[in-house]
């Protein structure tokens, strides 16, 4: 990964298409252990998606990183992504994040990922 861009992707099925390095978490546990591992570095771009594997999501993380933010240690981040195609859950992981203080956005770009399947 290029040493300019620290870039996370949490998503369980999704790639991104124009093959962008990311580190890569498909769990909620596997993105808990991914962020203790980087040891407060500044991550440029966190992409979130809200369900992942079984009846796993992304809440486990939000729920940690509001906490962080409430306890006056916010995860360094330039800017979250919630890319969720689960509407209603995107919206409101959103919110708690931005509500935490975050600079989070929703995204809709489509067209920007391919399944981790495909070739």
């Amino acid at each position: 990964m290029s040493a300019s861009v620290l870039r996370v992707l949490v998503d369980d099925v999704r790639v991104f298409r124009d093959g962008r390095e990311a580190l890569v978490a498909q769990t909620s546990t596997e993105a808990l252990a991914l962020l203790r591992t980087l040891d407060g570095r500044f991550v440029d771009e966190l992409w979130l998606d809200h369900d992942l594997v079984g009846d796993d999501t992304v809440q486990p993380l939000v729920d940690h990183l509001v906490a962080r933010a409430s306890a006056g240690a916010p995860l360094p981040v330039g800017r979250i992504y919630v890319h969720s195609a689960n509407v209603r859950a995107g919206h409101r992981v959103n919110a708690e994040l931005v509500a935490a203080g975050y600079p989070s956005r929703r995204s809709f770009v489509a067209g920007m990922w391919r399944h981790r399947w495909m070739a």
